[in-house]
């Protein structure tokens, strides 16, 4: 999977004060089975993120679309997505690993294009479980210079990161036209979301028509171009209700829908929810939320 890193729009003031992955104000590490925490569409949504992200998986398996091109993972398989690229993995019970997010401004070196690599060497799959536990063990730690010696050993992920890249170049798949259009269209998507800008004007921006886009996206994802604008919007529509304390109309019309009602509406078609009566389940016991 190839697709340019690129900057994520700014988002708006956070009525939260407990991290998420949305807020890269420094490095951390989470288990993904902790990412759907707020309800599945966390993860499961189309999104992009203003800092690098590592999704390492132990367990379980399922499937992850990143720049529009979907790929099944398994367990030992490590898929890094750079900034702004957008991305949504299916996240079942039975899924287990961890998600380093290495923080916006992160000096180490790290791939300016999505990897998706399956590890099969067992010395290397140790490498990467000994190298996260010395991370987190850092994090945890009070003891002096546990701060620097966290940002070493992220330095000795990222040329782990690096070198089984290198190992993987030779049976990576280069993706077809199709799929190389679909990279550009998601990226270009990722600037053009807020603006209210439908698939044809888009498709347009990109020298297509809005039929052969849609074909194009139907063999990388098995979703129409249409389908994944819809899910980016609400995605971030459904952030912004959970995260801050904009009103609805207002968060509307950020997201370029012409009017409230068309915004309710597709709102509701999505998520099943109007957007007022899902702000209040983000509010209530995490058991009643909706996925």
């Amino acid at each position: 999977m190839q697709a340019p890193a690129m900057s994520s729009p700014q988002s708006l003031p956070q009525k939260l004060t407990t991290m998420s992955p949305q807020d890269p104000t420094q490095m951390r590490l989470m288990a993904i089975s902790r990412l759907a925490a707020g309800g599945r569409w966390r993860v499961e949504a189309m999104r992009s993120l203003s800092e690098g992200c590592l999704l390492w998986f132990t367990k379980g398996q399922g499937r992850i679309t990143v720049a529009g091109q979907t790929r099944g993972y398994t367990a030992h398989n490590a898929i890094y997505i750079p900034p702004g690229v957008m991305h949504g993995f299916e996240v079942g019970p039975q899924v287990f690993g961890t998600a380093v997010f290495f923080g916006r401004g992160c000096p180490v070196t790290l791939p300016e294009r999505a990897l998706h690599l399956r590890i099969r060497e067992v010395h290397a799959q140790q490498e990467v479980n000994v190298t996260l536990d010395m991370i987190q063990r850092e994090l945890d730690s009070d003891t002096p210079g546990h701060d620097r010696a966290a940002q070493h050993h992220l330095g000795l992920l990222g040329v782990w990161l690096e070198r089984q890249a290198a190992k993987g170049a030779a049976e990576a798949v280069q993706p077809d036209a199709a799929r190389r259009l679909v990279a550009r269209y998601t990226a270009l998507m990722e600037t053009e979301f807020r603006k209210g800008k439908g698939v044809g004007e888009i498709a347009a921006m990109l020298g297509v028509t809005a039929t052969h886009l849609t074909r194009c996206c139907r063999l990388a994802c098995a979703r129409s171009a249409i389908d994944l604008l819809q899910d980016r919007r609400i995605f971030e529509a459904r952030r912004l209700l959970a995260e801050t304390d904009t009103p609805v109309g207002h968060i509307g019309a950020s997201l370029g829908f012409a009017s409230a009602a068309y915004f309710a509406r597709a709102f509701q078609h999505l998520t099943g929810l109007s957007p007022s009566a899902f702000r209040r389940t983000q509010d209530a016991p995490a058991t009643n939320r909706p996925n």
